[in-house]
């Protein structure tokens, strides 16, 4: 039941984003149905999974396409939250994020954005084209008392499918990447360090954050090539100086590996594993800056170049800063698998219905009543998808901070139970589902919340709260 207490105060810090507190009361239902809901099949679970009645299931799709819940405002408070009640993992004082895109399967042919999409994967159980959403999505790195690293999604939008305006090159995903970060790292006193891979080794992501003062720690392609400074002449000549001296390809580093330097491998879980490694400053021209490059070479996963813009870094935080980069990767998994963040299904009937294999949808054309209706839809999907982060971070924060009371709370039976650790996202919602009940017929707790649900609950279904109604 305390696990139940925390989860609700915590949402309160959240009531700024709500215009109206009938709107947060529905926002306040809608997590506590999405911590204790039993399956993943969009709002319906949300009826199920805290005894509502059907009659809610129109409100529930209402309270999604509201504009009485302002996005912006709930992520940035989302966003203070995770910074005031998680540690974060820092490097030379900065803040580390990690970022990567999504891409989700969506079969719904009157749902905006959605468009053929190219999955890059080694894994031969995903389809290499899908119709779906392809979102960019941002997490910032915490740490537990017993050492683990956990990614707290921080937000997650869709960043490509619709075309709105007339210019050649429209926006792209990297720009929108950018955007986001600076919407989330602009904290005062605090620089940030972004941690991706090769996708977001580009000019597009850089500039942007170095003009604000944060950093980018990612890997670099295999033909990525570095200059020396030029050197100075003592008369100058003509034109402007000469900014680039001698070009060097990176990879050919690996051949003289005579300054490389042996040691203990960084990465999480690799305490037993020795690593070789050099690293050189050089210019990067997409930036024009220099940029710290450091060549790995991992006895079972092979070579690999990283970039880190701050060469004050030193190589082996480097190497230790990417391989937590995998962080969002496990996230992600518990965000489809647990969580259902991006389980969704929001048709827009006014709309054409689009063929299998199309692009993005133009929108120049169409009239603004139209362009309201797609616009309306697209932040339904936010909302929908920026509680589902906030309810996975809840999640990691009671997992952190309580974890003593969630294992003594779960009962149910894992085969490699460590209670020593903090538990996963699963474990922690199947501790809530389990004592749903018990909160609701409890006089602890957030009376008006307990009241608000009571009135919009199928009697019928109520184990046993009859008497609290």
């Amino acid at each position: 039941m305390d696990l139940w207490i925390e989860a609700v105060r915590s949402v309160y810090a959240l009531t700024g984003a709500c215009r109206r507190k009938r709107t947060f009361m529905w926002m306040l239902v809608v997590v506590v149905a999405w911590l204790a809901r039993p399956d993943l099949l969009g709002v319906t679970s949300f009826v199920r999974g805290s005894f509502l009645a059907p009659t809610v299931y129109p409100l529930l799709l209402h309270f999604f396409h509201s504009d009485a819940l302002r996005l912006p405002v709930l992520t940035e408070l989302w966003v203070q939250f995770v910074l005031a009640h998680c540690s974060p993992v820092t490097e030379a004082g900065a803040l580390v994020f990690v970022a990567d895109g999504i891409k989700v399967a969506k079969e719904g042919k009157q749902m905006p954005a959605v468009k053929c999409l190219h999955q890059e994967s080694e894994n031969n159980t995903k389809s290499e084209f899908i119709m779906g959403h392809s979102f960019q999505a941002l997490s910032l790195l915490v740490t537990a008392a017993t050492g683990q690293v956990v990614a707290v999604p921080l937000l997650s939008r869709i960043c490509e499918g619709l075309r709105t305006k007339t210019r050649r090159r429209p926006k792209s995903q990297l720009a929108k990447l950018a955007e986001m970060f600076l919407s989330v790292a602009r904290i005062p006193g605090r620089a940030a360090i972004l941690v991706a891979d090769a996708y977001y080794a580009t000019r597009t992501v850089m500039v942007p954050l170095g003009g604000e003062g944060h950093h980018v720690v990612t890997r670099v392609r295999w033909n990525a090539v570095g200059y020396e400074p030029a050197t100075i002449p003592k008369v100058r000549g003509r034109g402007r100086p000469k900014k680039y001296g001698q070009k060097h390809r990176l990879r050919d580093f690996f051949k003289g590996w005579s300054n490389r330097v042996v040691a203990q491998s960084p990465v999480y879980g690799e305490e037993t594993i020795a690593i070789e490694y050099c690293s050189v400053d050089l210019l990067w021209r997409p930036i024009g800056a220099l940029i710290r490059f450091v060549l790995v070479k991992h006895p079972t996963r092979g070579k690999i170049i990283l970039l880190c813009t701050n060469t004050a870094i030193e190589p082996l935080a480097i190497i230790k800063l990417y391989g937590l980069r995998f962080k969002i990767e496990v996230s992600f998994k518990q965000a489809i698998n647990t969580i259902g963040t991006y389980a969704y299904h929001f048709w827009m009937m006014a709309m054409s219905k689009i063929k299998w294999g199309s692009g993005d949808q133009n929108l120049v054309n169409q009239t603004p009543k139209y362009k309201r209706a797609v616009a309306r839809k697209i932040a339904a999907y936010h909302r929908y998808v920026q509680i589902g982060c906030i309810v996975q971070g809840l999640l990691l924060h009671l997992a952190i901070n309580y974890r003593a009371q969630v294992w003594g709370t779960f009962k149910g039976g894992l085969r490699t139970m460590k209670p020593d650790l903090i538990p996963s996202e699963m474990v922690v919602a199947s501790a809530l589902r389990e004592s749903l009940p018990e909160f609701l017929a409890s006089t602890r707790g957030d009376a008006d919340l307990k009241k608000f649900m009571l009135d919009h609950a199928d009697q019928s279904r109520l184990p046993g709260l009859l008497l609290t109604a």
